[in-house]
């Protein structure tokens, strides 16, 4: 495959982007530009981390996952308790369950003003996935405290509803989410030697298969037959499924038939209204990653071509654009309250690096 001549530029740039906008504690900020983005989302971070690696930006990483070992560790007690209760059958609330962004300093972040969902499970899967990519020998013994604290609440937890991957539609579970539970427990059942996080694994992916899968496809969840970008992760990076597997495949051409646009941006999914549902940098920077790795060399070079020609003149890519919107009469009303879409997004540019360089 080619090498544009904008790529070692962009790599630059999103390296520098990364670095800058991790905190002292080793949290990465999702965006310091956006007001609603100044905190540390599990999930976002883990992909920061998995970009690091790959470019040889170790030490980053791992202040990153010494962050959140040290975020969960403060949360113990909670875990312990929620564990517990769910054991026992109890349902706890969602408010009562952790929560999927911490501020910057680790601590739970303040009561806002405009309400915002903050109870997904994603974050907590995808953090052990990355962890024990980061340490493939094994992981040390602080890290693994918590590793092990974070499977035993994903293996109690993952039955229950949650927020998908986009703090929408809390009262469902998600392929995408299960995904990263999945990928999750069984990163942590080979590190700490725990089979029955492995059965846990198995179950979670018997339920995605039994349920989530329609017409030959994966879908956005058990109620919702729409195909969603995120999918991808099933394959790429958690290789929960292969690249090459029927219902992967089937899946990839849903997400280019119904989410791509006209210039080959990738949507989040039909319907959304964030922004007015413009196709995001990150999403499409995942399909040239997932395209790479299954040797689809044109579709890689179609979604990098796409990737590089949307950041902006600093080489900074932002959340999504707003040129393409599938909803245009929700572009402005977002703008009034939000402000303008989040520029740089630090996922996106953790995207664009493992486009290039993940595995």
């Amino acid at each position: 495959m080619t090498t544009s001549s904008m790529s070692p530029t962009l790599t630059h740039v999103s390296v520098r982007v990364l670095l800058d906008g991790q905190a002292p504690s080793g949290a990465y900020i999702a965006s310091p530009s956006f007001s609603q983005y100044g905190f540390g989302w599990l999930r976002d971070g883990s992909y920061c981390a998995l970009a690091m690696d790959a470019v040889g930006q170790g030490d980053s990483a791992r202040a990153f996952h010494e962050w959140v070992a040290g975020v969960i560790r403060h949360e113990q007690a909670s875990i312990r308790d929620l564990v517990a209760r769910l054991e026992r059958g109890e349902g706890p609330t969602p408010e009562q369950m952790l929560p999927t962004r911490y501020a910057l300093d680790g601590t739970r972040e303040s009561p806002q003003s405009d309400e915002w969902p903050n109870f997904q499970l994603d974050g907590y899967g995808t953090w052990l996935f990355a962890a024990a990519a980061h340490w493939p020998d094994g992981a040390p013994e602080e890290i693994r405290a918590s590793m092990e604290l974070a499977a035993d609440y994903l293996a109690a937890s993952w039955r229950l509803p949650c927020f998908d991957y986009w703090e929408e539609f809390g009262d469902r579970q998600h392929t995408s989410t299960l995904a990263a539970i999945a990928a999750g427990l069984r990163a942590a059942a080979t590190m700490l030697d725990r089979p029955d996080l492995e059965e846990h694994a198995r179950a979670v992916m018997t339920a995605v298969e039994d349920t989530c899968v329609v017409d030959g496809a994966f879908v956005k969840g058990p109620e919702d037959s729409r195909v969603d970008a995120s999918l991808l992760s099933l394959a790429t990076p958690f290789g929960l499924v292969d690249t090459h597997d029927a219902r992967m495949r089937a899946t990839v051409e849903r997400i280019r038939r119904e989410l791509a646009t006209a210039t080959g941006g990738i949507r989040r999914y039909v319907g959304d209204t964030y922004y007015g549902g413009s196709p995001w940098m990150l999403l499409t920077a995942w399909l040239g990653w997932h395209s790479r790795v299954a040797g689809d060399a044109a579709g890689f070079e179609a979604a990098r071509e796409w990737v590089e020609s949307r950041a902006d003149a600093d080489g900074l890519m932002a959340e999504q654009i707003v040129d393409e919107p599938q909803a245009p009469e929700w572009v402005e009303p977002w703008v009034r309250r939000w402000g303008a879409v989040a520029n740089p997004l630090l996922w996106s540019h953790a995207k664009y690096l493992l486009m290039e360089y993940g595995r």
